[in-house]
């Protein structure tokens, strides 16, 4: 089975801080393998997994903004700042006043400001990627649009980080980290939009750095219902049965070549 509600993303003991509720299955729970596939090698555990924990769809996007430049030594793993919009989409399909048409048009605000659950999820997860130690402040918004997430990392340039050239090494940092991922794709910041990853298993990224003022901005975007969901669940399943990841997730249209 590949899960792909929070039922099996933290440690026990997060649960009653994050979800409002002790965890019922804490047994289980420690049997369950989270893969976010372009963060760790877990193919021989997924191999002989019963039960995979799919990756939320903010964490995938933040993750991925951040990753890159953590592993290659470019930016301050304290403090991240990350400001991610999702399409309404991401609420799922319960009827309520709030998610009405009527209530979202023309609007846009943020929720769940500094409760949300997913950002202990993004700090174990880049932790699992080989970042343990970053302390992320994580923000989400509702965008009025029916699908898509988009998010910006804003972060601290290492003191010295990327010799003379620190925006340079922060792109080929996106650039190396891609290699080997068919679902990764980098762009400069400005390309990166939801138009160009919705209807797709895409992750798309960018990032800019200021040396003078010490800051990378990092942005990335994918659909939350297909990497954020689904298409990501299916790829874990892939590697579950030894299949190419890509298997059944390169025909998949989107809106933008």
């Amino acid at each position: 089975m590949v899960d792909l509600s929070g039922a099996f993303r933290l440690a026990a003991g997060d649960y009653p801080a994050w979800y409002g509720f002790e965890h019922g299955q804490p047994s289980l729970l420690a049997e369950a393998v989270y893969s976010m596939p372009e963060v760790a090698d877990m193919s021989s555990r997924l191999r002989t997994a019963k039960l995979v924990s799919n990756p939320g769809c903010y964490p995938t996007a933040s993750t991925l903004s951040v990753l890159p430049l953590l592993r290659a030594g470019l930016i301050e793993p304290d403090p991240i700042f990350i400001d991610a919009k999702s399409g309404t989409t991401g609420a799922g399909r319960k009827g309520t006043e709030d998610f009405s048409f009527s209530e979202l048009a023309d609007d846009f605000r943020a929720y769940r400001v500094l409760r949300h659950q997913h950002q202990p999820e993004i700090e174990r997860v880049l932790a699992l990627g080989g970042a343990p130690g970053a302390k992320v402040t994580f923000t989400p918004h509702l965008l009025p649009v029916r699908r898509g997430i988009l998010a910006a990392s804003y972060c601290r340039l290492r003191s010295g980080a990327g010799g003379s050239d620190p925006a340079q090494a922060v792109k080929q940092a996106l650039v190396d980290f891609a290699v080997g991922k068919p679902f990764v794709h980098v762009a400069t910041p400005d390309e990166v939009r939801l138009r160009a990853v919705v209807g797709t298993n895409r992750v798309l990224m960018g990032a800019a750095a200021d040396a003078k003022r010490g800051v990378v901005v990092s942005i990335a975007a994918i659909d939350n219902l297909v990497k954020g969901a689904a298409g990501q669940a299916v790829q874990n399943a892939n590697l579950m049965f030894g299949l190419p990841e890509t298997t059944g997730l390169l025909a998949l249209a989107g809106h933008l070549p």
